[in-house]
């Protein structure tokens, strides 16, 4: 009786077993491998946990060699590198995301992004470099991935990263 009570619970859901995607085995499927997560540089977490929200300190562009992503988009760097830049923020995000959960399948749903750009003046496609990042979300995460979100400009970032990304996620 308790199987058919699930049952109908996840069709009524619209969820099925074969729909329930395995995080892990995307980023494979992706071709991602996750560094090991970042210690934070100053005196501050990575994430805290409210309830069921987890919110996320800033992240930047750090590769798996543990250099930076550096300079102003518009200026040192292309429209393109900066989207690369935001997707390897990424990347590192997801990276605190498994370290603090221990299964990306706990994410319920990417809520809110602040993604901030290093850019030079005049620059105004804060938004299509941000986009990496979102792009990445959604890869993995599908319509869980999707999010509310601000790209903004910003004269200068620590360490002359050339992006910064902070996130709101839904966790069980």
């Amino acid at each position: 009786m308790k199987s058919l009570v699930c049952i109908l619970l996840l069709l009524a859901s619209g969820t099925t077993w074969a729909q329930k995607t395995d995080f892990d085995k995307k980023l494979k499927e992706l071709g991602i491998e996750l560094p090991p997560a970042s210690k934070p540089m100053a005196n501050y977490v990575k994430a805290v946990r409210s309830g069921n929200l987890l919110f996320l300190a800033g992240h930047g562009p750090t590769r798996a060699d543990g250099t930076n992503i550096t300079g102003k988009v518009g200026a040192d760097l292309t429209p393109e590198q900066g989207y690369e830049a935001a997707r390897q923020t990424g990347i590192s995000i997801l990276a605190t995301l498994k370290a603090e959960l221990g299964d990306l399948n706990k994410v319920k749903r990417i809520v809110k992004v602040l993604g901030m750009v290093n850019c030079a003046d005049g620059f105004a496609d804060q938004p299509k470099v941000i986009n990496g990042f979102s792009d990445l979300m959604v890869a993995v995460f599908g319509e869980k991935g999707k999010h509310a979100r601000s790209a903004v400009g910003m004269n200068a970032l620590p360490s002359n990263i050339a992006v910064e990304i902070e996130i709101v996620v839904e966790v069980e």
